[in-house]
Order: C-alpha cells, then structure tokens, then sequence
C-alpha cells in the first residue's frame, strides 16, 4: 500500500512541486519509508527528488524550488516484502520510449514471469526488486511497440492494453510521458484505489488532480471528482484536454477491504463509500455480536487503540451503553510496528507509541478496541500495558476477523505463519495476548458494514484473501513462496555487515536524475 498523486495545472507557466508536497502531507500515512516528486513542463525535460523518509526530510524548500513544471507526480513508498532500499523509492523513470515516469500503488503477483519477459523477450534491463519498476518496464516495452516518433492517445491506451493483459495483481498508477501530459489507471478488479478531480479556475481554465484518496482532492479545491473505475485509464494531455477510456472489460468490482479496515484516512471516500461511516458501522457490528457474550455485564469501560479503531470503539460503547474512555495516548512520531523488520523492534517501539493512564484501567475491566490483529506482537504489549496500569480483566475485540492469510496486493503484514491466527482459535489467540478473552468481527458482518448498494453504483464483493486464504487473482500459492524468499533475503541483508559483499545488495541511494544540482 502506498500513496500516489498526479497533478496538471492549466497554467503552464506555474510550477506543480508546492501542490504535490502539501497533497503528499495529506496521504504520509499511506507511506512512512520514502517519497519523491517528479515534475516536467511543456518541453518534456523531467525534474526529480526522492529518497528515504518522510515528506517533510526528503521534500525540503530548497529541493522543491527546483522541481519545475506545470505536471507532475509524487509516490509515498510503504514498503512491501520488507524493501526499504532508497533505489527503490519512487517514482521510477525510464528514458525510452520518449521518456516516462511512473508511480506505482499495489503489488504484482507474477513477479518471476515478467522479469523472465523482460529480460528475454524485451531485453530491458531492471536494477532493482521492485515490481513497480517492472511494471513501468512493461508498460514502457507495449508502448515502444507503436514505433513512432510521437505517439498519441490511442497508441497509449493500446500499451495500458497490452499492460493488462500481461501483468497480474493490484496495481494503481500515475505517470508522465515526457512532453506530452499525464497518465493514470486502475487494475481491472479495482483493488487499489484511485480518484480524478476537476478544479475550475476563474479564468475558465481546469486543472486535475488523479491521487489514491479524497481528502487530498477535497483539500485542493477539486470539488468535482469521481473514481477511476477497474480496467479504465485516463489521459490528461498538456494542453488540459481529457480522455477516459475502458481499456478492458472490468473483471470485478472488488476493492481491498482492509483499506476501510486500517489504511484509509477516515474523512476520505472511496468508490463511493465513506471510510468514517464504516468504521462506526464496524463498531456497532462488533457490539451486537459482544451482546451475545457473557461478557457483556463485566465490561465497566471500552478504549480504543488510537488512531484508526477509535470512531469504532466509540460506536462499539454506545451500542453497548458503556462509558467510551481514551485510556491510551500515542506519539504521533513513531510509525506503523507491524512495518518494522524485526520483533525487538516492534516490541520496544509500541512502548514509546503508546502510554496507558492508569485513571481510565485502575480496578476496571476494560475491553480493548483494535482495528485489526496482525502478528499480535502490538496487541500482546497493549494487554500487558493495560494490566499494568491496574486492569481487572482486559478483553480484547477487533474491528477485522481473524487474520491468518499474507497480505499479497500491496500491505506487508507478515508471512503467514508468523500471523498470531495462524491455525489458532480465538481461545488460543487470546492466551497467547495474555488477553481474557478475544472477540472478532465476523467476515459477513464487515462486508456489511461496507457494501454499498445504490442505483448509480452496487459494490458487494471485496479483496478478503487476508481472512479466507481466496485472493481475486486466483490460487497465487508459487506467489506467496517467492515472497517468502523474498523477505528471507531482506532479513539476511538486513543484518550483514555493510562492508560485506553481495550480488543481491541493495543500493542505498538513487542514482536519479534529480536536474537540481547538488543534492544534500
């Protein structure tokens, strides 16, 4: 999962690099590793900074006043598979066909086959592990196909064809095509999201912004938007002219339910469903199934695990009539546990994120609302937090069933084995939290709680292969083993020596094509 935006001022004498850091602020939480910025105006040259670390480290003053160019695109990087290289934030930038620049949000799950491809048949090269690169390399070789000196819509839309039918997975992006606009589009079960808004200027004009959430859209003033739907891709030219086009058939309309779940922002929309509206929906599902518990007349207070799980736990204590109390504080400056690559880390790391105030546990039996349990190494320091600060009893609910499948379209929860629901049941689970009792949502009742059925637009179905083991895809058991391998290999670089040697080494930093000077 990562954070992508792309924006085309009418103005082709106004720069874009200012918009795209203030909109790249509002998506940071679909990405803590790295992030970058490309630009290119109407002559085609492409200005870019990226690398390690937040928006705010990597984008600086000084380095955006170099990004010119009334187009541009900005990539927020959450690694998947443990890859945390600083060659492989993006957006990535290849020189031929014509010059492109890409930003990929999602995850390729026929990695082995298309790097044979385009090694073989292609013969492009790829210099690092990240699908997004071969996915520009793909796209790139079916657009070389036109064999032009300039190409045009039709001749774009042909290689975002060719793309589809070549590559497999979840994938939402946006791009550049030096000199000659911008480009976006959407996997044709819609998986990752993707939206596109129009913002009217006062002399007639329009600019366009393509970015994975809505709040970025509504921030900026583009009031009028709509989500790319599955399969379609969209061309912005230069000259501000639009074009939408199905570029094949929409397989399913299945979008990842965990965005609803943890990821999303809750004040965004997408395709459609108001992210906040599910989650207190998640909560009032998950109080009508704790009323069927014993339970229930022991709780004296229900606390959230802050940020995400809160709208839910305040839903949760209203259905319930139980007083909703912040028992947990959190320091908004340490990211995500589950990201970090090893569990001493993750360990430590929820201490400094959360401090529970022993007022709001002292003698009480609490139940602890969470959006979700991954690996329960958070969960387990949560329970043992809140004993701690003077529990009774600690019952621990989640928004989300059971995890106990990889995550494999672009959110890197863990290998499978390494999920605390691995071939356990609630009763096993919850001792290994060190919990009283652990309650999960049931999978209909998420689905529920997100559906949307309206006559402009039904979406019923969603990407749950993290709950059932059945991904959109398709059986993807060779997938899941190369990831495996993948991560192995990561943990076993993450701990040599950096004077050591290896084939497979990562690059620390990019050699970009940053057109800035020198970059500090």
């Amino acid at each position: 999962m990562c954070g992508i935006l792309g924006l085309c001022l009418a103005d082709q004498t106004a720069n874009a690099a200012p918009e795209l850091f203030e909109g790249s602020l509002f998506l940071q939480h679909r990405g803590q590793d790295a992030c970058g910025i490309t630009t290119s105006g109407p002559k085609g040259r492409f200005y870019q900074c990226k690398g390690n670390g937040m928006v705010r480290e990597v984008l600086t003053k000084e380095r955006l006043s170099n990004l010119v160019g009334n187009l541009g695109i900005a990539h927020l990087r959450y690694p998947t598979a443990g890859s945390s290289a600083g060659s492989e934030a993006q957006p990535f930038y290849v020189n031929s066909p014509y010059g492109i620049s890409m930003g990929h949000n999602g995850n390729l799950v026929n990695t082995k086959q298309l790097r044979k491809y385009l090694d073989e048949d292609v013969h492009r090269h790829i210099n690092t592990d990240s699908d997004s690169e071969l996915l520009l390399n793909i796209f790139a070789s079916e657009l070389q196909k036109s064999n032009k000196s300039r190409v045009n819509n039709d001749d774009i839309f042909e290689a975002l064809k060719g793309l589809y039918n070549i590559c497999r997975g979840a994938y939402a992006c946006v791009g550049l095509l030096a000199g000659y606009g911008l480009f976006a589009f959407r996997d044709p079960n819609g998986i990752r999201p993707l939206l596109i808004g129009e913002r009217h200027n006062q002399n007639g004009t329009t600019d366009y912004m393509v970015a994975s959430e809505s709040v970025v859209l509504k921030a900026h003033n583009f009031n009028k938007f709509r989500d790319v739907l599955p399969g379609e891709g969209v061309i912005i030219n230069k000259s501000g002219t639009v074009e939408f086009k199905q570029v094949v058939p929409l397989k399913s309309y299945t979008p990842d339910i965990f965005e609803y779940v943890y990821f999303a922002r809750p004040d965004s929309v997408l395709d459609g469903i108001s992210v906040y509206r599910t989650r207190l929906a998640m909560g009032a599902k998950l109080a009508e199934n704790i009323k069927n518990l014993d339970i229930v007349d022991q709780i004296d207070v229900v606390i959230p695990v802050p940020d995400t799980s809160r709208n839910t736990a305040l839903e949760c204590a209203v259905e319930l009539n139980k007083p909703f109390r912040e028992g947990f504080v959190k320091n908004t400056y340490v990211g995500r546990t589950f990201i970090m690559p090893d569990q001493k880390k993750r360990v430590s790391s929820v201490r400094r994120k959360l401090n529970a105030m022993e007022s709001e546990f002292a003698n009480r039996n609490v139940l602890i609302v969470d959006d979700s349990i991954v690996r329960g190494t958070t969960s387990k320091e949560i329970v043992n937090m809140a004993r701690e600060a003077g529990a009774k009893k600690v019952f621990f609910a989640s928004a989300a069933p059971a995890i106990r499948y990889n995550h494999i379209y672009g959110i890197d929860l863990a290998d499978t084995k390494a999920l605390v629901a691995y071939e356990r049941t609630e009763e096993e689970v919850a001792k290994v939290l060190g919990a009283d009792q652990v309650i999960y949502q049931k999978l209909e009742d998420l689905i529920d709680c997100v559906k949307i059925e309206e006559k402009d637009r039904t979406i019923t179905h969603f990407e749950v292969g993290v709950f059932t083991g059945n991904y959109i895809t398709g059986v993807e058991d060779s997938y899941l083993q190369e990831l495996e391998e993948v991560r192995a290999q990561n943990q076993k670089l993450s701990i040599q020596s950096a004077a050591t040697s290896d084939a497979n080494a990562k690059a620390e930093a990019d050699i970009g094509i940053y057109n800035m000077g020198d970059y500090k």
